[in-house]
């Protein structure tokens, strides 16, 4: 088993709010840019540019209970797991992410790790705080994006 890191931050916003914002891949370049410099859909399956490379991207769900797993395959064969989560904390939500530390990664890639999920934590409070985050599906307006 590898040792796991969860890294938080609590949201003014509802729970139900932060879970569809998240789970809609077109919002990935607003708040989680460590992870995402753009992203594309191709046929029902979505390819991420990480600044390193392309890699695909899969949501798990249910979304409407919170739950924002997520699968980023890097290679046919390497997929990476990510446990995510939205819960209620009070009127607001809880953001949890879980990284996993595999054997072969240095603590120093770990911290690089952490510091980069926590940074987008708060750009994602930041964004959600500020009355600027809806799925982009709805910000795009009638018609898409």
């Amino acid at each position: 088993m590898n040792p796991t890191i969860t890294l938080s931050v609590s949201i003014a916003s509802p729970p139900m709010a932060v879970a569809a914002f998240v789970a809609d891949p077109r919002n990935l370049p607003h708040w989680a840019g460590g992870l995402c410099r753009s992203v594309r859909q191709v046929g029902d399956d979505w390819r991420i540019d990480t600044g390193e490379g392309e890699v695909g991207l899969h949501f798990s769900g249910p979304v409407e209970h919170g739950i924002l797993d997520h699968v980023i395959t890097l290679s046919p064969d390497l997929q990476v797991q990510v446990p995510m989560r939205v819960v209620p904390n009070e009127e607001g939500s809880e953001v949890l992410f879980t990284l996993f530390r595999p054997p072969a990664m240095t603590e120093h890639r770990l911290q690089q790790d952490m510091a980069l999920v926590q940074a987008d934590l708060e750009r994602l409070r930041q964004v959600m705080e500020s009355g600027t985050g809806m799925p982009a599906s709805q910000a795009a307006g009638p018609g898409g994006g």
